[in-house]
């Protein structure tokens, strides 16, 4: 999967993220857009120097209808994201490696704090009018990420279901290797799967460092679900991070091996960045894993 998005364009001349939006309204300007594409595109050449499948992800974790809507210029936003990045797969040309486009959604609220988290129906609700924006542009696949409580996760996952796409739920854990409302990530999964509508494809973890799943005291029944990990670069708690004011990476080495013993040892088939990850991260785990 890819590595980080919305936080090097932080980094980037003449780009500024929105203030609600984030990185999504960077799809409509100029510099921004190059700035995009051009991540993206890092992201591609090395699956593709490696003959890897990726999976890509719109920039709309937070282009839910509440924050779109005091943007009606941008009411459109969801569906020209996942067109974006349809332009950009068929820029490759002739592939002989699937890229896969997955449109993404995030919690309503602070992705840190569970207790700003939506209750399950209030979820479905929320989220529905973002879900099928995307769904009607016929991304591959559905995700939603960083979620930090059940609640407001089975409520996506009800609302992805009635879409017929197929869909991945991931969490936000703490060191514990819980999610952050305290569920124990083997309940929270089994939860959601016992939804009556489609279930998930599989479920994530992202924006923890990879430790952070504790995989050696987990059930092996987790790994039958739990197919991914998009993992931050630095191993400080999500508090710490929050208070931080400047970015704060693990050696890529460390953080790398972590990563390869999800997949060499338990199984964990898709690997990616989260915030603090760069090209060179990916570079590593796929060098370590193929060479």
């Amino acid at each position: 999967m890819e590595a980080a998005i919305a936080e090097p364009l932080m980094r980037v001349r003449n780009v500024e993220l929105h203030p609600s939006l984030l990185n999504a309204p960077a799809i409509y300007d100029p510099d921004s857009k190059t700035a995009l594409k051009a991540l993206y595109q890092s992201y591609i050449d090395i699956a593709q120097k490696s003959s890897l499948p990726i999976l890509l992800l719109t920039p709309t974790w937070r282009a839910n209808f509440e924050r779109v809507s005091a943007e009606p210029i941008m009411l459109q936003i969801n569906l020209d994201a996942v067109q974006l990045l349809k332009g950009i797969r068929a820029e490759q040309g002739n592939q002989s490696v699937p890229i896969k486009i997955g449109g993404l959604v995030g919690c309503k609220n602070d992705a840190y704090d569970p207790s700003q988290c939506l209750s399950c129906d209030e979820a479905e609700s929320f989220h529905q009018w973002q879900i099928d924006q995307l769904a009607e542009a016929k991304p591959d696949y559905l995700i939603a990420e960083t979620l930090p409580s059940i609640e407001e996760a089975t409520g996506i996952a009800r609302a992805m279901a009635k879409t017929n796409l197929p869909y991945i739920i991931s969490f936000v854990v703490n060191r514990q290797g819980y999610l952050l409302d305290g569920t124990n990530l083997i309940n929270a999964i089994e939860k959601i799967d016992s939804i009556k509508q489609k279930q998930p494809t599989g479920y994530m973890v992202n924006c923890s460092y990879p430790t952070f799943i504790c995989a050696e005291k987990q059930p092996k029944s987790l790994f039958k679900r739990l197919i991914g990990c998009q993992a931050n670069a630095s191993s400080l708690d999500h508090s710490e991070l929050d208070e931080s004011t400047e970015l704060k990476t693990e050696n890529i080495a460390e953080w790398g091996n972590e990563m390869v013993k999800l997949n060499q040892i338990h199984g964990i088939k898709i690997l990616g960045g989260c915030c603090g990850t760069r090209k060179e991260h990916l570079e590593y785990i796929v060098r370590e894993i193929f060479d």
